[in-house]
């Protein structure tokens, strides 16, 4: 059995996101490197019961960051941007 809450890390919540949200109510969320859309289609569905019209994913890669005269890199992670049926929402966004 595939174990969904290790698929879907974390949601993005970003203004770029809440934008998106309300003009296209697509939802942005940080998920495992391995998952695959239909992975992550099930997933979405599964957790928060709503029906999943398209999942589009990005690998974001690692970034160098400077703080001071401490330097390193930011992890890398992949990125999926889902949308969902009009008229269902999702509440984890919602502050």
């Amino acid at each position: 059995m595939i174990k969904y809450y290790e698929i879907i890390e974390a949601p993005i919540i970003t203004e770029k996101s809440n934008k998106m949200i309300e003009a296209s109510n697509t939802y942005t969320f940080m998920v495992a490197k391995k998952a695959n859309k239909i992975e992550i289609k099930k997933a979405i569905e599964e957790i928060f019961n709503v029906t999943v019209l398209r999942v589009n994913t990005i690998n974001v890669r690692r970034k160098f960051k400077r703080m001071g005269q401490y330097e390193g890199y930011k992890k890398a992670y992949k990125k999926a941007y889902v949308t969902i049926a009009k008229g269902e929402k999702i509440d984890a966004f919602t502050i």
